[in-house]
């Protein structure tokens, strides 16, 4: 009788100390950046970007949950890895100047062989859409939002294009296909993964999105009780894709789309089996 006595009281020490090892456990992972490391094969990747290295971020959101001065240790790993180009997927910061200020000043600061490549995300444009674009252009960035870019190396070029906010902007994709033979290289940039249901080409060959935070609190990183994608936000019309592009690769109309769980937290300042991650992804020819 006993012995069982100290099993339930065992037990119920347990049971009350789960919630808050849960929160701890969820603290510490959504600070515990990862780099990623991937590799992207397609025939179309011109010889002299054989082996070229993207790093791709998104979702930074700098507030007070990821402050300036972590924006000022990812900028430090993304150099780190030496990349050749570097992406940004939108959702960057308040726009609140004791975050946005120190932001441009910390990200300004990224380094690559051919420029930082941006786009918007919808909480840009719920801060301050004009704000950021100024910010990210007084940066030198490339910005995306219905522009596009040709990349040339030697004889060699390769197309990197974006759109603007699926919720929150139009989608011009003319920009980024007009002048691209099927034969081309050519990437896009979407904040929102769900843009790849509404694309109807054959000369876009990659796309790289954020917007989802991998779910942020999942469970056991399968499913996620919360994700925007399932709550027919997009103007006009309803748009529910449920877990479809929560996080990963996915393949559409011969399109690759790179979902990255990003980098900071919205709402609340945890994950749960949805650690951020910076994506580090190696272009590689493929001779078939």
């Amino acid at each position: 009788m006993a012995k069982r006595k100290k099993y339930i009281i065992v037990a119920v020490i347990l049971f009350l100390l789960s919630p808050g090892l849960c929160l701890l456990y969820g603290y510490m992972e959504a600070r515990h950046i990862k780099v990623r490391n991937l590799t992207y094969s397609d025939r179309d990747i011109p010889e002299a970007f054989d082996g070229k290295k993207i790093v791709f971020i998104s979702d930074i959101h700098t507030n007070r949950y990821f402050t300036p001065d972590d924006v000022a240790e990812l900028v430090k790993k993304v150099n780190s890895l030496s990349p050749d180009f570097i992406f940004l997927g939108g959702d960057n910061t308040e726009k609140d100047e004791a975050y946005s200020k120190p932001f441009f000043e910390e990200i300004g600061k990224l380094e690559s062989t051919y420029g930082v490549f941006s786009v918007l995300g919808n909480h840009d444009h719920w801060e301050d859409a004009k704000l950021i674009q100024q910010g990210l252009t007084d940066c030198g960035f490339h910005i995306c939002d219905n522009r596009s870019y040709w990349i040339k190396e030697g004889n060699d070029s390769i197309k990197i294009g974006g759109v603007g906010d699926f919720w929150e902007d139009l989608q011009l994709t003319d920009s980024t296909i007009n002048d691209v033979q099927k034969k081309d290289f050519c990437i896009l940039l979407s904040h929102n993964p769900d843009y790849l249901e509404k694309i109807d080409t054959d000369r876009i060959d990659l796309m790289f999105s954020g917007h989802t935070h991998a779910g942020q609190i999942t469970f056991l990183g399968l499913w996620a009780p919360v994700l925007p994608s399932t709550n027919g936000r997009r103007k006009g019309e309803y748009i529910n894709t449920g877990q479809k592009y929560r996080y990963g690769w996915k393949e559409k109309g011969g399109i690759s789309l790179y979902v990255t769980s990003g980098i900071g937290m919205g709402g609340v300042p945890f994950r749960f089996f949805a650690p951020p991650e910076i994506v580090e992804i190696t272009l590689q020819r493929d001779p078939d």
